[in-house]
C-alpha cells in the first residue's frame, strides 16, 4: 500500500511538473506578463522572474486611492493591459465584483494557510504592516513609544509624519482598526484621535511619501510601514516594539485579470509570485510581513510581534470616517 500511495504522489508531482513546463513554454511566446500593483520596491523581483523564466515583467505602480477607478476605467474601456494586480484585499475585492479579475489558483499556494485563499481568484500573500517608526539617531531609546497613546504625547507636537487621515483608505482603516482592537472604549479612542492631532502631525499622500521626512531627521517619528528599515537602510530607522498592543495591518491580495492579454505568462507569473523563492525575496529584499509559511523579513523582533488583519471597510465607511477625521485632524 505504500509503495502504491508513493508512485501515486511521484506520479502527480511528475505530471504537475509537466503541466508547469507545458505552461511556461506557452508564457515564452507570449514573451511578456504586466503586473498593476500599489507595492513598492518590487523591480529586483521583476528582474528575477525575466531572468528565470524567459518572460519580460512590466510593473506598473498605481497607488490605493486611484486604484479601483483607474482599473474598472481602463477594464471598462476595454484598455486594461495589466495581467496580475496587486493590491490591498478591498480593491481586489471590488474588482471582482465588477468582472475585472479572472478564476485561478495557483499550485504554488497549496501549503499556504487555509484563510489566504479568499475565494476562486483572490489570494492573500502578505500584511501591510503599520507601525511606528523613528529615526533612531535623534530618538532616545527612553523616548521611544511603548504604546499608541504615546503618540498624543504633546513632546510630540511637530515632530510626526503620517498619511493623510482624510482620504487615505489604509490610514483610515488603521485607525478605525485601532477603535475595534485596541482601545478599550470609544472614549479613549477620541482622546487618543485629540491628542494626536493637537501634535500637528505633517500629512503626506501615502505610506510611500512617509519615510523621507523621518530618514532626513526633518521629523524624528511617523506612522509608517516597518519594511521601510530594510528599503531604505542603511538609513537610521527602527521601529517600535509596543508593550502588550498589536501591530494592525491590511491583507495584500493578488489576482489574474479577466481578460489578460497575455494568460499563460500571468499564470505562470501568478505562480512564481508564490513561490517560496519570490516570498523570500520580498521579505528579505522589501521587507514585506509574508503570508508563506515560516518566512519573516529581516526587521529585528517583527517575528514576535503580535499581529492583526484588520478589517475591510466599505465605501461609506471610508466617506463617513474620512470625513469625520477630516474635522479631527482639521484637515485643509
Amino acid at each position: 500500500m505504500k509503495r502504491i500511495a508513493l508512485t501515486l504522489a511521484l506520479t502527480m508531482a511528475a505530471a504537475s511538473a509537466l503541466a508547469a513546463d507545458a505552461r511556461l513554454d506557452k508564457a515564452k511566446q507570449e514573451g511578456e506578463v504586466a503586473f498593476y500593483a500599489n507595492i513598492t520596491a518590487v523591480e529586483p523581483l521583476m528582474k528575477a522572474f525575466a531572468a528565470e523564466t524567459g518572460v519580460k515583467a512590466t510593473y506598473t505602480r498605481i497607488s490605493s486611492n486611484k486604484f479601483v477607478a483607474t482599473a474598472i476605467t481602463e477594464f471598462q474601456a476595454g484598455k486594461l493591459m495589466a495581467d496580475v494586480i496587486q493590491g490591498p484585499l478591498p480593491v481586489l475585492e471590488m474588482l471582482k465584483e465588477k468582472g475585472v479579475l479572472a478564476s485561478y489558483r495557483s499550485p504554488a499556494a497549496s501549503g499556504y494557510a487555509e484563510w489566504t485563499r479568499k475565494d476562486d481568484a483572490i489570494q492573500l500573500f502578505g500584511i501591510e504592516l503599520v507601525s511606528v517608526i523613528y529615526n533612531k539617531d535623534l530618538v532616545k531609546p527612553a523616548d521611544v513609544p511603548k504604546r499608541y497613546e504615546d503618540l498624543a504625547d504633546p513632546k510630540w507636537k511637530d515632530k510626526i509624519v503620517m498619511a493623510n487621515p482624510s482620504n487615505h483608505p489604509s490610514t483610515i482603516s488603521w485607525l478605525v482598526g485601532l477603535k475595534e482592537h485596541v482601545f478599550k472604549s470609544e472614549a479613549d479612542w477620541r482622546a487618543f484621535l485629540k491628542g494626536l492631532a493637537a501634535n500637528q502631525p505633517m500629512f503626506v499622500a501615502s505610506f510611500g511619501p512617509t519615510p523621507a521626512p523621518i530618514e532626513s531627521g526633518q521629523k524624528p517619528i511617523g506612522i509608517s510601514l516597518p519594511k521601510y528599515i530594510v528599503t531604505k537602510a542603511p538609513a537610521p530607522l527602527d521601529w517600535a516594539r509596543l508593550d502588550n498592543q498589536p501591530l494592525l495591518g491590511n491583507p495584500r491580495a493578488i489576482a489574474i485579470a479577466a481578460k489578460a492579454p497575455h494568460p499563460e505568462a500571468a499564470r505562470a507569473f501568478m505562480d512564481w509570485w508564490l513561490s517560496p523563492k519570490a516570498m523570500g525575496m520580498l521579505a528579505k529584499d522589501v521587507g514585506e510581513t509574508v503570508t508563506a509559511p515560516g518566512v519573516y523579513p529581516p526587521i529585528a523582533g517583527i517575528d514576535k510581534a503580535k499581529v492583526l488583519s484588520i478589517r475591510e471597510l466599505s465605501d461609506e465607511e471610508l466617506a463617513k470616517w474620512g470625513a469625520e477625521f477630516k474635522q479631527i485632524f482639521s484637515v485643509r
